[in-house]
């Protein structure tokens, strides 16, 4: 009781909060909106599929209302922080287990993963993997290799799990069962592999070889990351949906990974029997396959945290653990008070994005975001600052000629449009927009050639298509195309 009653004092305002960023996207996934069913959900290219079968069973039951959607993610949570509790039970002393499990509970770092519906992966595969490591003490090897795998169904993050259970068997000198420790492995390396294969054909990914990085420069990068995600453990504050990481000089970065390895060296004094030394390891560890050398666009999010710490907590309760209760209760209803300011951001977008414009002044993302939220008159100021961190960036010009089109002044972002062109004369996009913004102004000859001119660089871009419908030319849809159910009947419309 106790434990719920916290995590809903920290967690429990992101049940009024909206939709933001990725969330969006979601409604545009055939996989979740189609009405064909669930099996839609398991496509060859589909990752998470756990995941996304809990969007689709979302969408079915909740439909576009924010409310069902944080519900879920709120009740994972909770589900979480009580199979931790029963696992912390029987590794740690009483005491610290329940300390332990109460800053899981509340701690502010878990906001974004429980505030953001996209982020549920992270949750999932948490819950399977806590149940995993409970199996794996217990004794039951192969109950614990299929809860891995449901785990890496969840999300391929936590493939770090079994080299966390060697851990677990060397630190408590325990015999290691090898045969189900090499099962994992296979199934972490097969479907890791398989999510590095998607990553790199699916147009548009953000991971792998499209993150605009190179494995070496994400190593370099995330020392800093990890330094960062450590001060937030223990200083909890900072906390942003777009945080801002500076790739490091040569030296900054050795700079960073030594000071990781001069931690793990004073943690591996302490690390048998489970001590604090361990869970520190094994934190690190489990951050490992987000925060190493497989690149993603966003060099750090403090989403990647919700698996660690699992084992951040157990430190952290072990250490309260030897204090007055007082003292303990006190840390656990500070954090709580830092969960809630932080999950509050969450049911007002305009103040989400002015807290991560806020913390990543240099960003543009965060900037278009903000701007999105706001009047249209005051996101052309916000644009027009966004132009002067990242000038000729085309996804501001694009929001832009956006906004003014909004304000009925189409001459203005006719001219905004010819830029974001010119950058890229290629862009699909670009060139629909453009092709808008011409039909507007009555030159529909020229806006009809450029939605086919988008159409030839994109066959499945749905805008264009759906402009040239409006103006009464229809186009054969190719192979291959995905449409949710909903633009399929607009296409569908005589």
């Amino acid at each position: 009781m106790i434990l719920v009653l916290a995590a809903l004092a920290a967690f429990g305002t992101t049940l009024g909060a909206r939709f933001v960023f990725d969330d969006f996207g979601l409604f545009a996934d055939p996989a979740i909106t189609s009405s064909s069913g669930w099996w839609e959900v398991w496509k060859p290219l589909q990752t998470r599929p756990l995941t996304w079968f809990s969007f689709w069973a979302n969408f079915e039951t909740s439909g576009q209302s924010p409310w069902g959607w944080h519900l879920v993610n709120l009740l994972l949570h909770i589900a979480v922080v009580l199979l931790l509790w029963e696992l912390l039970k029987d590794l740690l002393p009483a005491r610290a287990a329940l300390a332990g499990a109460a800053i899981f509970a509340v701690h502010p770092i878990l906001t974004e993963p429980v505030a953001y519906v996209f982020a549920r992966a992270s949750i999932l595969a948490t819950l399977a993997s806590v149940v995993a490591i409970h199996q794996w003490i217990k004794g039951k090897q192969w109950t614990s290799v299929a809860w891995f795998f449901v785990a890496m169904l969840g999300k391929e993050e936590c493939a770090a799990v079994p080299v966390f259970l060697l851990l677990m068997d060397f630190s408590r000198a325990r015999r290691v069962a090898w045969k189900p420790v090499a099962a994992m492995f296979g199934v972490a390396l097969a479907l890791g592999l398989r999510t590095v294969w998607a990553a790199t054909v699916t147009p548009g990914s953000q991971a792998g070889v499209q993150a605009g990085i190179s494995p070496l420069s994400y190593f370099a990068t995330e020392g800093g990351a990890v330094l960062r995600y450590l001060r937030m453990v223990i200083l909890p504050w900072g906390f942003t949906i777009d945080p801002s990481i500076a790739r490091p000089s040569l030296a900054i970065a050795t700079l960073a990974w030594g000071a990781v390895m001069v931690l793990v060296l004073l943690a591996s004094r302490r690390f048998g029997d489970l001590r604090e030394g361990f869970w520190f390891l094994g934190g690190l560890m489990l951050l490992a396959p987000s925060s190493t050398i497989l690149p993603a666009a966003d060099l750090a999010a403090d989403r990647r945290m919700y698996l660690p710490m699992i084992a951040f907590s157990a430190v952290l309760g072990l250490g309260l653990s030897r204090t007055n209760w007082k003292g303990a209760t006190a840390l656990v209803l500070l954090f709580a008070a830092v969960a809630f300011h932080y999950s509050g951001l969450w049911g007002n977008p305009e103040e989400l994005w002015t807290e991560a414009v806020r913390q990543s002044p240099e960003k543009v993302r965060p900037r278009i975001q903000l701007a999105r939220s706001v009047e249209p008159a005051r996101a052309l100021s916000i644009l027009s600052d966004a132009e002067r961190v990242m000038p000729d960036n085309a996804s501001v010009l694009a929001e832009e000629g956006r906004v003014l089109l909004q304000l009925g002044r189409a001459g203005d972002a006719l001219g905004v449009f010819g830029r974001a062109l010119a950058i890229d004369p290629t862009d699909a996009k670009a060139i629909n927009n453009r092709g808008a913004v011409l039909l507007t102004l009555g030159q529909a000859d020229a806006a009809r050639a450029d939605f086919e001119r988008a159409l030839n660089r994109d066959g499945c871009l749905f805008d264009a298509r759906l402009n040239l419908l409006r103006m009464g030319v229809r186009k054969e849809i190719p192979a291959g195309c995905s449409f949710t159910s909903q633009q399929m009947a607009a296409l569908r419309q005589p």
